[in-house]
């Protein structure tokens, strides 16, 4: 680097790939704080984009995604977004179900959109022990990204809505995280981080160290104070994993 007003020449040598990383990543935040409008590349860069995807047939999973949502957008530096996965029932059948309605201020994302994100939590049902048929059928469109490896390396989370213990509280979790392997991407389970609520025996709570997750019964019970604390909490500490992560990755 040579200052404008100087003669002296600075030279930076760099050991590692991801000091060059850190170096600019630190920079642009500076940058940022100093002057917003002075570098949109570099405010682009310092922020951590999540991507909130799910399919919702009767509206338990959409509540717990709004909550991760907001968790997420928490965390400083990052900047989460909800995404919803397109409907494959023909409109007859999605009446006979009282299907909920699908929401107008959610956009439907294709699966190409995903390499545009450093991160994703994805949210589904339950059916038959595995995530719900339009979500398989989402990731059955992403062979594009799967055969350029894109989003290997890149962190996931899950969170899921299920009719009853016995319906895939844990299952469904464990068929998914295939899903994540073969892409490549980093699974990021939510432990035991969540504290005490992880031990609540005086009521039902769906969720697991898996990931974040509900009850849906026979469709009448929505998600309960706890399971949307969890929630939140999920998303906040998986968008500062995937900070982490974003920050400390090679250029």
């Amino acid at each position: 680097m040579v200052g404008q007003n100087s003669s002296h020449v600075i030279i930076i040598i760099f050991t590692k790939p991801e000091h060059i990383h850190n170096f600019i990543y630190r920079g642009s935040l500076r940058l940022r704080d100093k002057n917003p409008s002075l570098c949109p590349k570099l405010q682009a860069m310092a922020v951590t984009k999540i991507y909130i995807v799910y399919y919702s047939l009767h509206g338990h999973v959409e509540t717990m995604a709004r909550e991760v949502l907001r968790g997420a957008n928490e965390v400083p530096d990052v900047e989460a977004t909800l995404w919803q996965i397109p409907e494959t029932l023909p409109e007859k059948i999605l009446e006979k179900v009282q299907a909920a309605p699908r929401p107008d201020d959610v956009p439907e994302i294709q699966g190409e959109q995903l390499g545009e994100a450093d991160g994703f939590m994805f949210g589904f049902p339950s059916r038959f022990g595995v995530m719900a048929s339009q979500v398989m059928t989402f990731f059955d469109n992403t062979s594009d990204l799967w055969t350029s490896q894109a989003l290997a390396g890149k962190p996931a989370g899950i969170f899921w809505s299920t009719g009853f213990h016995g319906g895939g509280q844990e299952l469904t979790a464990l068929t998914a995280v295939t899903k994540l392997a073969h892409h490549g991407m980093i699974f990021v389970p939510l432990g035991y981080t969540f504290g005490k609520g992880m031990y609540e025996m005086g009521e039902v709570k769906g969720g697991s160290p898996y990931g974040s997750g509900t009850y849906a019964a026979d469709g009448s019970r929505e998600p309960t104070e706890l399971e949307i604390e969890q929630a939140n909490y999920h998303g906040k500490y998986f968008a500062g994993i995937a900070k982490k992560l974003k920050k400390r990755s090679p250029v």
